[in-house]
């Protein structure tokens, strides 16, 4: 090794150290150092690599894009801020997107930034900066010579870009840690201040009184009164109000606007102290708090959440003139700001407790319906939808209006699915033109707070978006969306108690389908002894008519050859006996166990459709079929569902009509529609046809019990699978079968 690689060597190895040095003091939480030690490793990076310039910039991976202001250049042919960010399709972001090293002359088809060409780059090497598949950003090193990076040049800027990615890790780890120091302490705050009201009152209605109490306590008035913002933000309803020798108090609802003072203050969001009621303008505006009581001088305040957001008006009056000052105003104020944190933490107790009462004693549809209502409740506006994520639609389950109860949109093109795959509770302006526009315009609604509700947390399955609860605020009325923390808290608690009902419900079908198939295998055990038994008597009485016939002919030879016609009827009786003992032995075989297999639907259909005497006026067609997995059921029985199902289309379509099957795949489950033309089933007898009672007598059909649509939910149900129904009772009649894949079952 010559003398000059020696002191090369040296000097990268100075260079790493001095960047280890520089990680470890960002490790301890000096988070100013970050752009000096990446600024020393792009100059370290040109001191590696000789007649090179180096740049780096920081990935946002949730938005796809580097962060321009984050650029970091070592100073060697680099001009003042030179335009060279990275480009869509640039060699940087190809890069990015291959996570891995990529060098430009390996990539002859595309060029280097005209800015760094117009520098004299001639080749660059482009870096991803990764720790644990996240990427964090690139590292670009230029070469100002005609010549390929070497070898050892490569290996050692491999070394640069892994210090280089724990540099940015660091800093960013630190920088989330504080954040959520940060974050706490403000919680903790929040709590201290509105903790010892909430802990000794549990009630709304108590929170409110005790606060007016506190008031007229510190401020030496006489009577106070909360009103608070209806929904639509527009008017002012008494909440509570306290004083001595009330005679009738004036409790009206008040419209936010200049002809009170209660709505003055709301209108301006400002404290305002009127020292003497009887003097303009306030004598025109005042209206009193009780119609029998001489008031002259009042001091109100606005109720103004975290958000900005208006939540009504804390107001105290006296008897005597100039009775509040500035202090008393200063005072108050704080007062509101505790009442306000108190109203929300209140208001969020009594929705919890409510809604855990409902996720135990009600269906899913009420829990959901109870949820919107409570969400408009809590966050005072005029709107609030639960939407359910169905393929590539959003519908919407829950409303309190009418007018939006199904309505549905499009996942990946509206406004709404845009703020769900955001990941959480996201504001979105626009999200009210995915809604109808005469539901928009009648209630005015405007800016929308949208959380999204996820699969259930599982380590190995990433989590996918199932739908969202979205409240919508008046179109005027609410200053400072991007403040609403509150907000966007309690509405992910909310989403988060809509996602528990929705696990709760799919958990108790589990139940309800558990306890139904083991009633199922009991009801069939119980079902297999009898009919052995039955089979046995059978065989014992009706087995003896063969033998007696056969007695009687030998016999009575002579008189059945001259006796026609007992001898016929002889034969008869022994045929039918004979052939009596098969049918029930044949048709006793579907009540024994069954052995569950993998099985193709494909086969099985056209086993069904090949085996069914079907009349000449109905035609089977399918489709879809031949590229479904198998699934878990019985090869023997699967096609008797599927016969049995044909047998009654064609009796519905009284002999004449079309039936078509069709198969698609959904997630862990096959779906199998089986489709007739016939006049549909009524709604309110769906459930009803799968009764016992409601035979289909098709008993002809071979298989068949002469059970009907009861021996085919019943048999799905031996299958760890189900059917359900679809028909307006018009046109039509849609059976889905539902059957489990062949590997998810154990």
């Amino acid at each position: 090794m010559t003398e000059q690689s020696t002191t090369h060597l040296h000097t990268i190895l100075s260079r790493l150290n001095q960047i280890g040095a520089a990680i470890n003091r960002g490790e301890s939480g000096n988070l100013a150092s970050l752009e000096n030690t990446l600024r020393l490793i792009v100059e370290s990076a040109t001191e590696v690599v000789p007649g090179s310039s180096a740049v780096i910039y920081t990935y946002n991976a949730r938005n796809g894009a580097f962060d321009i202001d984050s650029r970091v250049a070592s100073e060697q042919h680099d001009n003042s801020r030179p335009d060279d960010a990275p480009r869509p399709d640039g060699l940087g972001t190809a890069a990015v997107i291959a996570q891995h090293r990529i060098l430009s002359y390996e990539m002859p088809a595309s060029e280097i930034n005209p800015a760094k060409v117009n520098q004299g780059a001639k080749a660059v090497a482009c870096y991803p900066l990764m720790v644990a598949d996240e990427i964090l950003g690139a590292l670009y090193v230029y070469l100002h010579e005609q010549r390929a990076f070497s070898e050892l040049e490569l290996l050692m800027l491999d070394n640069f870009v892994n210090l280089t990615a724990m540099t940015l890790a660091t800093a960013q780890r630190i920088t989330l840690a504080q954040q959520e120091q940060e974050r706490k302490e403000r919680e903790l705050r929040r709590l201290r201040r509105a903790g010892m009201l909430i802990s000794s009152h549990t009630s709304f209605d108590d929170t409110l009184d005790a606060i007016l109490r506190m008031a007229l306590e510190v401020t030496d008035a006489k009577y106070g009164i909360f009103r608070l913002v209806e929904k639509n933000g527009t008017h002012l309803v008494t909440r509570a109000f306290t004083g001595e020798r009330q005679v009738q108090p004036a409790t009206e609802i008040l419209p936010i606007d200049k002809n009170s003072i209660m709505g003055t203050v709301a209108l301006q969001r400002e404290p305002l102290i009127v020292a003497d009621l009887s003097e303009e303008p306030w004598k025109e505006i005042y209206y009193p708090f009780d119609r029998e009581l001489v008031m002259r001088s009042e001091l109100a305040v606005p109720l103004i959440g975290a958000s900005g957001r208006l939540e009504g008006v804390l107001n105290l009056e006296s008897p005597q003139v100039n009775a509040f000052n500035k202090q008393d105003r200063y005072i108050l104020q704080i007062l509101a700001t505790q009442a306000v944190a108190a109203i929300q933490e209140v208001r969020l107790l009594d929705m919890l407790q409510a809604i855990s009462a409902l996720l135990l004693t009600k269906p899913l549809q009420t829990v959901h319906q109870a949820l919107v209502e409570k969400a408009s409740d809590l966050l005072n506006v005029p709107c609030s939808l639960l939407w359910l994520r169905e393929e590539d639609q959003l519908v919407v389950q829950a409303t309190a209006h009418e007018g939006l109860c199904g309505w549905r949109i499009d996942f990946a093109n509206s406004h709404t699915g845009k703020a769900i795959r955001q990941g959480g509770p996201t504001i979105s302006l626009d999200a009210c033109k995915d809604l109808s526009p005469e539901v928009v315009t009648a209630t005015g609604l405007g800016p929308a707070l949208i959380a999204p509700l996820f699969t259930p947390y599982d380590e190995s399955v990433a989590r996918e978006p199932i739908g969202a609860l979205s409240v919508y605020y008046p179109a005027s009325g609410f200053s400072d969306l991007e403040q609403a923390e509150w907000d966007k808290n309690v509405l992910n608690i909310l989403g988060h108690y809509a996602t528990l009902a929705i696990q709760n419900a799919a958990h108790q079908e589990s139940v309800r389908a558990a306890q139904e198939r083991h009633t199922v295998t009991e009801a069939f055990a119980a079902i297999g002894d009898i009919a052995s038994n039955l089979l046995h008597q059978l065989n014992n009485k009706i087995g003896t008519i063969p033998v007696r016939i056969e007695g009687i002919q030998d016999k009575c030879q002579t008189t059945l050859e001259n006796d026609a016609y007992l001898n016929n009827n002889l034969i008869e009786i022994e045929r039918s006996a004979t052939k009596a003992i098969e049918i029930v032995r044949d048709n006793l075989f579907h009540l024994r166990p069954i052995k569950l297999s993998s099985v193709a639907v494909n086969d099985s259909v056209t086993a069904a459709i090949g085996t069914a005497t079907l009349p000449e006026g109905v035609r089977v067609t399918y489709a879809d079929l031949e590229g479904l997995p198998q699934v878990h059921a019985c090869p023997q029985r699967l096609p008797m569902v599927f016969i049995n199902l044909m047998d009654n289309a064609a009796h519905a379509m009284q002999d004449q009509g079309e039936i078509h099957i069709s198969g698609k795949q959904f997630e862990d489950k096959v779906h199998i529609r089986v489709t007739d033309t016939g006049p549909g089933i009524p709604p309110e007898l769906h459930e009803r046809i799968f009764e016992f009672s409601y035979s289909t007598n098709s008993a002809e059909t071979r298989g068949n019990l002469g059970f009907g649509l009861w021996w085919v939910k019943t048999l799905m149900a031996r299958f760890d699978g189900g059917i359900s129904i679809e028909s307006d009772g018009y046109s039509g009649t849609t059976f889905i079968l539902e059957l489990p894949l062949a590997g998810d079952v154990g």
